[in-house]
């Protein structure tokens, strides 16, 4: 029976439909359609893939540091982390992307679990003493809900993917069974990504993807703006 409670919570968390926010944004995919690099189903499946090992090696480390952080109740450990996402994100409105939906994320997370550890970060939130990004926030509500730090990475990243493909759907000419076949072949990557994040300490983060920088930096000029990043 708990195994069936995890799985239940894992899908709660990961649905499109979790108020958070997502739905707003594209991960650059606007500016990437505009200018013909992403054109078809193949162009799509290697963006979505970059972003997504992206994730993998940024902000999927800061959430598995924040669990392990959680699990040791090493409270500073987690604001060091939530102040290195900020720090590793180059554009606004990544940043803006990540503490918008990290603050939702710790308003709900609170409201339905009660850990002391997440509700003492909300309140460093509204009070300004943190930042409140999304990562960190998925982080501690997957260690308050006793998810496993599996299946936090695979809400990461499924995410990420859902995010970017749900865009495409009124960003280009695609179908649902173009997307849903993307995602599909893509899910086969998440254990290798997985094995890399999880042995990566904060010092190891890396975000080389530059064309995926150019694209968000293009995003904020573009004329192309569905979405608000």
């Amino acid at each position: 029976m708990e195994r069936i409670l995890n799985l239940v919570r894992l899908l709660q968390f990961s649905d499109s439909a979790f108020p958070t926010g997502a739905f707003s944004f594209s991960n650059g995919l606007e500016s990437a359609t505009e200018h013909g690099i992403v054109c078809d189903s193949e162009t799509l499946r290697e963006y979505v893939r970059t972003m997504a090992t992206q994730t993998a090696h940024t902000d999927a480390v800061i959430a598995i540091n924040t669990y392990r952080n959680h699990k040791k109740s090493d409270y500073e450990g987690i604001c060091r982390a939530d102040k290195m996402v900020v720090c590793y994100k180059l554009k606004e409105e990544s940043r803006a992307m990540s503490i918008r939906m990290g603050r939702k994320m710790a308003e709900l997370a609170c409201r339905l679990c009660s850990d002391m550890m997440l509700k003492r970060w909300l309140t460093d939130i509204t009070g300004g003493q943190t930042c409140g990004t999304l990562p960190v926030a998925q982080g501690l509500t997957f260690a308050a809900c006793d998810l496993s730090e599996s299946a936090l990475f695979c809400s990461q990243l499924y995410g990420t993917a859902n995010i970017i493909l749900g865009a495409a759907l009124r960003c280009m000419r695609i179908s649902h069974y173009d997307t849903q076949q993307i995602l599909f072949s893509l899910n086969t990557h998440f254990e290798t990504l997985y094995q890399e994040a999880r042995e990566m300490k904060l010092e190891n983060i890396n975000t080389f993807s530059p064309e995926a920088d150019i694209f968000t930096a293009l995003h904020e000029k573009g004329k192309k703006r569905l979405f608000m990043n």
